[in-house]
């Protein structure tokens, strides 16, 4: 395929205006489905996590979940946003082949939650408001699973397989209204707030938000405008376009630039955008077309006709404002303060969703600077070679007990990765495994002498060097040593040894 022509970022911004909207997708974490009793579970067989109600059938009735609402709510609310008195739901008529009954249930006029705003704040210190429009409950489509080609996509598949397990999971879609004034830190944004939204349902304990599962989803409408329209708000814009499904923060910040470059590249030799739906590839990292973006009168939303309105009570509404938490972008201010991160190293804590991982070892007595060396070191690699996060492999506290053994002489930082590795394939505690395994450092002077002659019978010119103010001469002997005793030497104390019996040669 062709390599798509775009223009320089730089000069896309000389010439146009970008406006970005985003829609975020949050699958609600609740036991069951939004409108059926059917588990609402991730990795399950195909499936096997359906009822009538999923599937559509002849004669069943959805019942709307009550939990769902609640966290619907305590989301509008941590959003800024007023709560409708009167919220319904409405079906949404579309051809969706894997939500068999080809319409989803949604909200149209009335959403749970409207009018917010949520701050957030980019590297550069650099504070905006993002304008909320919406954030309303629906259901989820099941998923598509694509069988041949190289890339598990549809494009250079053979066939499809749908899996309805997904099919009426809860959720809630955030819909910002056109966020203007961006400019070169529109892309940043884009990512910025998303990562905020993310940090915010799992503060509330609503969704896992794990975005490699598709808990978390955000749509990028991109559009620009010529410059000299800047202060037109919403009577000039340009033709949008939508790249659907983008699953990463870097993948976010990558599509939102490259459609910026693409659509300027067009507009500038006279062309035209069409507004439809776009692709995001990964390893391209350009999009590609999908279908024509239907507009909302395409979709012939009409009320849901078998369920009732919601109608949430004052005191609903505020006991679950009481219960809300520290807002995201202030946590992460205090967090990068008290941890005194620069500010390279918050964003890696952030942009990997380790902010809560850290702050729970913290809290369990480690440093926050060895906390984050192991949770964006070692635990990262492991988990990125097993494609799973991190916090799934190990605990905060478990990690706590490797650094205590750190701390107290036991281990080095390589005994500790191989604790660590033991700890997260099972083998037992970090005590446990040290002592089957023999991991202590040898810190018998009597055992590191031994050794120390065995390393200087093979180097005998090692002493003289030192005596002769070459010291670094004695990293040799240490590296032989630390080999010899499979990395469970002291290697600070073989030093000192060492230059000891370098000086009593001397003397």
């Amino acid at each position: 395929m062709a390599k798509t022509k775009i223009m320089d970022f730089d000069r896309a911004l000389e010439l146009f205006e970008p406006v970005i909207g985003l829609e975020v997708h949050v699958e609600l974490s609740t036991k069951t489905k939004m409108f059926s009793s059917a588990p609402n579970e991730f990795g399950s067989q195909p499936n096997t996590n359906v009822t009538p109600v999923c599937l559509g059938l002849p004669g069943s009735l959805p019942v709307v979940n009550d939990q769902a609402v609640r966290y619907s709510i305590s989301l509008g609310l941590a959003l800024g946003c007023q709560i409708q008195e009167l919220s319904g739901f409405a079906r949404k008529n579309y051809f969706y082949p894997d939500l068999s009954k080809n319409y989803q249930i949604s909200q149209a006029d009335d959403p749970i939650a409207y009018d917010g705003e949520v701050e957030i704040e980019l590297e550069s210190g650099r504070v905006v408001h993002v304008p909320i429009e919406r954030a309303h409950m629906e259901e989820d489509a099941g998923k598509l699973n694509h069988v041949g080609g190289s890339t598990g996509r549809i494009q250079g598949a053979e066939y499809s397989l749908v899996d309805y397990n997904r099919a009426g999971v809860p959720l809630v879609e955030i819909v910002t209204r056109p966020i203007f004034g961006g400019e070169a830190d529109t892309p940043e944004i884009a990512a910025a707030y998303v990562s905020t939204i993310r940090d915010l349902v799992v503060a509330l304990g609503v969704s896992d938000a794990r975005m490699e599962r598709g808990n978390l989803r955000c749509d990028a409408n991109v559009s620009l405008r010529p410059r000299g329209n800047e202060g037109a708000g919403m009577s000039v814009l340009g033709t949008r376009t939508e790249t659907k499904n983008v699953n990463s923060l870097r993948s976010i910040e990558r599509a939102v630039r490259f459609e910026i470059q693409r659509q300027a590249q067009i507009l500038s030799e006279g062309g035209t955008i069409t507004q439809e739906t776009r692709h995001w590839h990964e390893d391209t990292g350009e999009t590609s077309p999908g279908r024509p973006k239907s507009d909302a009168d395409d979709y012939r939303y009409f009320p849901e006709p078998d369920i009732p309105p919601v109608a949430p009570s004052v005191e609903l509404i505020e006991e679950l404002r009481a219960a809300l938490p520290e807002h995201p972008t202030l946590r992460r201010r205090r967090l990068r303060d008290e941890w005194q991160f620069s500010a390279l190293e918050f964003r890696d804590v952030v942009n990997a969703g380790l902010i809560d991982a850290i702050e729970a070892t913290v809290a369990a007595n480690v440093p926050p600077q060895t906390a984050r060396k192991w949770w964006t070191g070692e635990i990262a690699r492991i988990a990125n070679e097993r494609g799973a996060a991190p916090t799934d492999l190990i605990s905060p506290e478990q990690i706590a007990s490797v650094v205590a053994l750190v701390d107290a002489g036991t281990l080095n930082d390589k005994l500790a990765r191989q604790v660590l590795q033991g700890i997260i394939d099972g083998e037992g505690t970090a005590e446990e495994i040290v002592e089957t395994q023999g991991l202590a450092i040898v810190s018998d002077d009597g055992a590191l002498i031994a050794a120390i002659d065995a390393a200087l019978a093979q180097q005998p010119d090692v002493l003289e060097k030192i005596r002769d103010g070459k010291v670094q001469a004695a990293g040799a002997v240490i590296g032989a040593v630390m080999k010899a005793m499979r990395g469970q030497a002291d290697a600070a104390r073989v030093r000192e040894l060492v230059l000891e019996r370098a000086g009593s040669v001397e003397g």
